[in-house]
């Protein structure tokens, strides 16, 4: 709760301003004083970026801390994407970042060719990396910052029936345990607040009747192909629109250390994700040709934030609570924020883990996010729905990235995730393209299929 700031604001809450307390804040702790020389006990399930961030945050703060993460070695089938941003906000070091793009070639329905990076500084890039090597990272330095990691798949939790009661976790640990350590030991554990990092399919969100949302399903394939055509993607991503490779969304073909990660991924038409993957195969066929699979991957993606994000002392972040962008399908950076944003709103309510937590400190998170984040993912779901829609919206979609404005806008505001542009003329600008570019594309007969090279 913000403290006075105006003569008014300070009569509300019944003191008299003063000079010496301009711009200082009051924080409201909800819960009562926990007994002396105990702290709060919270357990994070889920060690992907949202958890492991989370995590790490409460036990810095010496809240005690439990991260539950069944698969430690978990390769999540990602495009693996992060802004510059987030390697100075997050502290993560370059090694894990396999390889630095500065140039990204969209391909329209028709494969005309278009590179957005010509804005780019020299220092700029975004940074692609394997979430099996970010996520491990992640995780040790919340455990090395005093988290208890714990391997092990969350199964069930009881409820506490009084405000004072624990959560009673049930988990299998995968930790322990010669021959049977799959299966794991069946364990419980005790805690006063359970926060869900678990991924689209979230238990957590089931336990504490989150609602439903609309998903979408990714599959990747990844590839190692020839050197010389692995040359060509040292600094390039691509991302392919049309029909034959998604109805609703765009595939993608990303570097990684030694090869490339192939996808694509749709909403409305799930059953039919094998032949969209046959679609982004047979696009970029002269550019993977020869390239050996590796790896097949896929998994849910959530399309919106959940119905419901706390319920009493549980509540939602990252894939879990539904923090993907429509358009892009950006969810690393907002889960590693919704993880860490958690974290600082309980520490700091809590008073360093010394006071108990109710729904309120947790809605005081879900109110930051919210109103930092949501215009964000307010313009890119109306783009989505503009522009990934028809061939004739997604060739209009990819003229205009040849526009140096659109260029500058889109990679500040994603390498930065500040807001960008806000140039009246350039946005009056840019709306007649789109508009003219709309009329064309749908009222003209479409351009002669393009071999790519």
């Amino acid at each position: 709760m913000a403290a006075a700031r105006a003569p008014a604001a300070a009569s509300f809450v019944g003191v008299q301003a003063k000079p010496s307390l301009r711009g200082a804040c009051m924080v409201v702790c909800a819960g009562a004083t926990l007994p002396e020389g105990r702290k709060l006990r919270v357990a994070v399930v889920g060690g992907g970026p949202a958890g492991a961030c989370c995590a790490e945050t409460l036990a810095k703060a010496g809240i005690e801390t439990y991260l539950i993460e069944r698969k430690l070695d978990n390769c999540k089938p990602c495009g693996g994407a992060i802004p510059l941003c987030m390697l100075e906000e997050f502290d993560l070091p370059m090694d894990i970042v396999d390889r630095k793009v500065r140039k990204m070639t969209m391909i329209s329905p028709t494969n005309k060719e278009v590179q957005i990076g010509q804005t780019l500084k020299d220092d700029e890039f975004i940074g692609m990396v394997r979430r099996e090597v970010m996520d491990e990272f992640l995780r040790e330095r919340a455990s090395q910052n005093g988290c208890t990691l714990i391997n092990g798949l969350f199964m069930s939790m009881t409820s506490p029936q009084s405000k004072d009661e624990a959560y009673t976790l049930t988990y299998n640990d995968f930790g322990e345990g010669d021959g049977t350590s799959r299966q794991g030991v069946r364990k419980t554990l005790d805690v006063d607040v359970v926060i869900g990092a678990d991924g689209a399919n979230s238990r957590v969100a089931k336990e504490i009747g989150a609602g439903d949302y609309e998903y979408a399903i990714a599959f990747q394939e990844r590839m190692r192909i020839p050197e010389d055509k692995m040359e060509y993607y040292k600094e390039r991503a691509e991302m392919y629109v049309g029909e034959d490779v998604s109805p609703d969304f765009y595939a993608w073909v990303f570097p990684k250390c030694d090869h490339v990660a192939v996808g694509t991924g749709t909403v409305i038409d799930k059953k039919g994700i094998q032949k969209y993957q046959q679609g982004i195969r047979e696009r970029a066929k002269n550019r993977i040709a020869g390239g050996e699979i590796l790896r097949v991957e896929a998994h849910p993606i959530p399309e919106h934030p959940r119905p419901w994000r706390v319920k009493d002392r549980a509540t939602l972040i990252g894939d879990a609570a539904g923090y993907v962008t429509k358009c892009s399908g950006e969810g690393i950076y907002f889960a590693a924020k919704s993880g860490r944003m958690c974290a600082e709103s309980i520490v700091t309510r809590t008073e360093m883990g010394t006071r108990m937590v109710d729904d309120r400190d947790l809605f005081d998170y879900i109110n930051k996010f919210d109103a930092e984040y949501g215009a964000t993912y307010f313009v890119l779901d109306a783009l989505q729905k503009v522009f990934y829609t028809s061939d004739a919206a997604r060739e209009s979609f990819v003229d205009l990235c040849e526009e140096e404005y659109v260029q500058k806008v889109t990679f500040d505001s994603y390498l930065y995730k500040t807001v960008q542009g806000n140039n009246p003329i350039g946005d009056i600008a840019l709306l007649g393209k789109t508009l003219s570019s709309l009329v064309k594309n749908n009222t003209s007969k479409p351009a002669p299929m393009r071999e790519l090279v």
